[in-house]
């Protein structure tokens, strides 16, 4: 295969690499639907996981992008950002295809431990290539586009994602329900077809150009050193580590909530997820025009406190005792949480990539990635091994209510189980939302302005939606003219 690079791209070639490097993410979506999130951690727990190995399999995705330092010294050594995630795609997709012979040559615990062993290859060749993929991504597409172009990709991803999702978890339950016999067989099967479509990724991959990278003369550790003597990135460095260590106390265990605490069966779990994958689509380009016109920055002070707030309300969802309300506060959290999410994301990824120097950018990206990987992962794993402690745990918090009927108790907190690992996450996350404050970026706007902005653009959409109601002659003058708002969009910008 050619690897060869090109000192100046012309503007077809960058079209070409951005439609190539779409098919590979929407290649690689369609692999870790097929072969991790909520799908794994469902078979994990039908192969009799524990709790401290659901952790470990949260924190393998993470843990292992503290190996990008070899990244950084592989694209060192052959100057070649292209070849080296290329083949580390290759190398990490294709060993998934040998779960296939897990079920019929291991008993089921040591087929778990080798399933664990298989996937630490997997997202150990996948750091390297990350590594490398975010410095080509950022000398290929033009630093004014990098917001639509993500902004677009997540949208794409995401509608796939949905759609997968949707047609495997009743899959899984269909023959849960009529064929249980072959369930293990059926997980393991779905699991190859991941690699299998993620090696097609790779030769996507591959068609991408790639701009001729400026040679570092540093060696690897120098180089790594840099971002930590950069005031400003190192300040986003620590955001970021307290941040995810945060959030990884307790996202990785909503799907294990779901299916132990509530008892849904997996296509709730992924019913769930989609409406928050929907949320993100239909929001997620205006935010990429937002992060593009403002900064990246402001986007995540609207989005996080949103976010934490949905953290904390998942500790409410198993209080009703009608399963149905319960299911009810659960499809409100993902519809707001999607939303935020997606913001956040984008805005985290778009400010690294800003941060760190063109010519520096694969180091600056990857201390970035690694420093955030160590805390990311070991947050599952403590929080798993937590998770056992505080099973057996409870904190009530009720307040009684005396009235001519009699007294009544309104049940303000009452953590068990899970619940103590939502909170504690939620509440370091707010935390943590201070080290943001020291972060600086170039266009930063206050907060305030951009929600006083975002205000008048949905003003406006509601005048625009009541002109045409009242065109169709649904409604009255006096009502069009009640709907209307006088407003200056100048005074924003």
């Amino acid at each position: 295969m050619n690897f060869t690079t090109s000192e100046v791209l012309t503007e077809t070639q960058v079209a070409l690499g951005e439609k190539a490097i779409l098919k590979d993410s929407l290649a690689g979506e369609a692999m870790v639907n097929l072969s991790g999130g909520a799908f794994i951690t469902a078979m994990a727990l039908h192969l009799g996981a524990s709790n401290f190995q659901i952790g470990l399999l949260a924190s393998l995705p993470i843990l292992t992008n503290i190996f990008q330092l070899l990244s950084i010294w592989l694209v060192q050594r052959y100057n070649n950002r292209r070849a080296v995630a290329v083949i580390s795609s290759f190398l990490g997709r294709f060993p998934m295809l040998f779960a296939a012979f897990l079920p019929f040559m291991f008993s089921t615990e040591l087929g778990l431990k080798l399933l664990l062993a298989i996937l630490f290859v997997h997202y150990f060749f996948g750091s390297l290539a990350g590594a490398s993929w975010n410095a080509w991504v950022k000398d290929l597409i033009p630093e004014k586009r990098l917001g639509s172009f993500f902004s677009n990709r997540t949208k794409l991803v995401t509608i796939l994602s949905a759609l997968m999702g949707l047609a495997m978890s009743f899959s899984i339950d269909y023959i849960k329900a009529n064929y249980a016999d072959y369930l293990t067989f059926s997980y393991y099967a779905i699991f190859v077809t991941g690699g299998l479509v993620g090696l097609l990724g790779v030769y996507w991959l591959a068609k991408a150009p790639e701009p001729t990278p400026i040679p570092v003369q540093e060696n690897v550790f120098s180089q790594f050193k840099k971002p930590l003597g950069d005031k400003n990135f190192k300040n986003l460095l620590i955001f970021n580590a307290a941040w995810a260590f945060s959030l990884n106390m307790a996202v990785p265990f909503f799907t294990v909530f779901l299916m132990k605490t509530m008892g849904l069966p997996l296509s709730y779990v992924i019913g769930l997820t989609i409406l928050a994958q929907i949320s993100n689509i239909f929001t997620i380009k205006t935010l990429g025009k937002y992060t593009d016109r403002f900064s990246n920055k402001t986007i995540i002070n609207i989005c996080a406190p949103i976010y934490i707030a949905c953290i904390l309300a998942w500790m409410y969802a198993a209080v009703p005792d009608n399963k149905i309300y319960g299911i009810i506060i659960l499809a409100v959290i993902s519809i707001v949480s999607g939303t935020a999410t997606g913001g956040i994301n984008l805005a985290l990824n778009n400010i690294g990539m800003k941060l760190a120097p063109r010519r520096e950018a694969m180091a600056y990206m990857s201390s970035l990635n690694m420093v955030v990987a160590f805390f990311s992962a070991i947050s599952p794993i403590i929080a798993g091994l937590l998770a056992d402690t505080l099973s057996t745990q409870e904190l009530v918090w009720n307040m009684q209510v005396k009235s001519a009927e009699g007294i009544r108790t309104l049940e303000i907190i009452n953590l068990h189980g899970w619940g103590f690992l939502f909170a504690i996450g939620g509440l370091m996350a707010a935390a943590s939302l201070k080290l943001l404050t020291k972060v600086k970026e170039r266009g930063e706007i206050q907060r305030e302005r951009v929600i006083h902005y975002m205000q008048i653009r949905l003003q406006k959409e509601i005048k625009k939606n009541s002109s045409s109601i009242y065109q169709r002659g649904v409604i009255s003058p006096m009502q069009k003219a009640q709907t209307m708002f006088r407003m200056n969009e100048n005074e924003v910008v």
